[in-house]
């Protein structure tokens, strides 16, 4: 596959994790960042890693969001966490993958992700 048919691809999917707006702005910020950042997060993160056909896109989304809570990412853990509600994702499987992290994690990782959660879940609500 040709790198810009993943990089197209790759926009695609961002648009359907986050919603239109959402990924346009997200994208802007990467790009003002580096414009290779938001090439390599296209190209290949969501190009080719998470538009394999392997796992269901929620299943992904909950490995991502603990991965990222027990690595201690909380901007990555943000974005992740509204993608995997779009993903199909429940509040209570969210919070459980998070308390899930804990024994192996540890307790603090698995109370900031469960925070970050939170404060997700209350701007999904409030708009």
């Amino acid at each position: 596959m040709l790198i810009e048919e993943r990089y197209q691809r790759g926009v695609e999917l961002l648009k359907q994790m986050l919603g239109e707006v959402a990924a346009e702005e997200t994208r802007k910020r990467w790009r003002k960042l580096s414009p290779d950042f938001e090439r390599y997060v296209l190209e290949f993160l969501a190009g080719e890693i998470w538009s394999r056909t392997g796992l269901p896109l929620k299943v992904k989304s909950l490995c991502t969001i603990t991965a990222l809570a027990a690595l201690g990412r909380a901007q990555g853990l943000e974005l992740n966490i509204r993608m995997a509600l779009n993903n199909g994702a429940t509040r209570d499987e969210i919070m459980e993958a998070l308390l899930h992290i804990a024994p192996y994690a540890g307790f603090p990782a698995a109370w900031e992700g469960l925070q970050i959660a939170a404060r997700v879940f209350e701007t999904s609500e409030t708009g």
